[in-house]
């Protein structure tokens, strides 16, 4: 399983919901679930304007898998694609990793 992230990263997930950054807060609902994955940066942040003409070549690989180029984005195993924090942390909260008894 991959998790795509902005270059923020798992920065800024602790923090109380609105404020969390969305990328963080997929990654620390992963964590604290205990999901093991792969991590992956993408550039292109939607508010680092200078980052706005290499967007879309940054974030290709983004749009192939899901059909947007926002993140955060989990790509199963399977290949199913789970889009946005609230989906992500819904997903982890759902599902038990293996080899990990239900709690």
């Amino acid at each position: 399983m991959v998790l795509y992230t902005c270059t923020v990263g798992k920065a800024l997930g602790d923090l109380p919901a609105p404020i969390a950054h969305p990328c963080g807060r997929a990654a620390k609902a992963l964590d604290d679930s205990g999901h093991a994955y792969d991590w992956r940066k993408v550039k292109g942040g939607s508010l680092k304007f200078w980052t706005w003409p290499s967007r879309a070549r940054d974030r290709a690989v983004i749009e192939q898998l899901s059909g947007q180029r926002a993140v955060p984005i989990l790509v199963l195993d399977d290949g199913e694609v789970v889009v946005g924090s609230g989906a992500i942390v819904h997903w982890a909260q759902e599902k038990t990793p293996v080899g990990k008894p239900p709690s």
